[in-house]
């Protein structure tokens, strides 16, 4: 599974049940606002829309995107 991730990306086919805080987070410095989902195989946050009942675009917070420059080697 990784070694099809590395050549055509992640489909994030798998993800949690939309999760919603009830309140912003000291430790996340209050940036979480609204719904979003979270890919269980590469671990990316993505905004969902309730409306709609789809994903949207990549959330970035400064988990993923540590995660993301770790993953290139720029950490």
């Amino acid at each position: 599974m990784k070694l099809l991730n590395f050549f055509f990306g992640c489909q994030h086919r798998r993800t949690t049940f939309p999760l919603t805080p009830a309140r912003k987070s000291p430790a996340q410095g209050g940036q979480r606002h609204g719904t979003y989902v979270v890919c269980l195989d590469c671990g990316g946050e993505f905004a969902y829309n309730w409306q709609e009942m789809r994903v949207e675009e990549p959330v970035r917070t400064s988990a993923t995107v540590a995660r993301q420059m770790a993953a290139t080697g720029q950490l």
